[in-house]
């Protein structure tokens, strides 16, 4: 894949972003400016759904599907190659994101104080 087709596709993911992913954006509003987190990051032939470069920080919101054995394998495999490149990955569900914004919120923030220690 091309530069400008992992563009391109980070583009449209980011254009069609799943409610979830759109509240974990508002929900990240405070910390974006001092922390430059972007979303649907390409990492390798991987897209991070938000990742922050200078702490070396993923951030990753999974569906339904990912309960599934296959997805659980994929992630497994995606989490360990974005890790061997150096990042931290922190994952929520879309429930956690969209029922419990707080705490996701203060998890972040802790990871987010770990990684700049």
């Amino acid at each position: 894949m091309g530069v400008s087709m992992s563009i391109e596709r980070a583009r449209q993911l980011r254009r069609n972003a799943t409610a979830p992913e759109q509240a974990m954006w508002r929900l990240l509003y405070p910390l974006r400016q001092e922390h430059n987190f972007r979303r649907q990051v390409p990492l390798g032939p991987y897209y991070a759904d938000f990742a922050c470069h200078a702490l070396r920080l993923v951030i990753e919101i999974d569906g339904d599907t990912h309960g599934a054995d296959h997805a659980r394998q994929y992630d497994a495999v995606r989490t360990r190659f974005i890790e061997a490149e150096g990042y931290r990955v922190i994952r929520f569900t879309n429930h956690d994101v969209l029922s419990n914004a707080e705490g996701v919120f203060e998890s972040i923030t802790t990871a987010i104080k770990a990684e700049a220690t």
